[in-house]
């Protein structure tokens, strides 16, 4: 299955965009041990740190980035499956407002994305192409398995780049 068009893709195509490969298995194995290596390897001591008033922190930012990716998983296993009951979207503010990050042990944080990384790996790597092909609305918008697959590793990549520019440098 190849790269996921515009009219498929529904909120994702700047995520999209950054996941490099020509098919979703192809997208996991490009990215899948550098984007894991690259969040465990986080120093706890900026765990706490936010580049500006009212910004995530690193802790924070771990957490939204469980919760985005199971949402995400969620999404394509229920389109996958040829469940096209329309999704809501979900405010990911309110699902940090509502984590009680801070109060995580930083090193357990990092255990369970190590885990929910490596059960999307295999999930997403296990759908094929007529499973990547189904689809539903989400949000009100239509997207496909294979747009979530790519959003799932590009907004990964995105807040990777966050992280490095804004988090890191400082």
């Amino acid at each position: 299955m190849s790269r996921p068009t515009s009219s498929e893709a529904g909120f994702g195509q700047h995520y999209i965009a950054l996941a490099q490969g020509s098919s979703a298995k192809e997208v996991v194995n490009n990215h899948a041990a550098n984007i894991l290596q690259f969040y465990t390897n986080l120093p706890a001591e900026k765990k706490d740190f936010a580049y500006a008033e009212g910004k995530w922190t690193i802790t924070e930012l771990l957490q939204h980035l469980i919760d985005a990716e199971r949402v995400f998983t969620y999404r394509a296993m229920r389109f996958a499956r040829k469940d096209a009951t329309p999704l809501a979207g979900f405010d990911e503010n309110d699902y940090a407002a509502n984590s009680n990050a801070a109060a995580r042990d930083f090193d357990e944080l990092k255990q369970e994305f190590t885990a929910v990384r490596r059960a999307t790996d295999i999930f997403v790597s296990s759908l094929n192409d007529e499973q990547l092909q189904q689809g539903g609305t989400s949000n009100n918008k239509f997207i496909t398995a294979n747009a979530l697959a790519f959003i799932i590793y590009g907004h990964l990549l995105h807040h990777i780049n966050i992280i490095k520019e804004r988090y890191l440098a400082a």
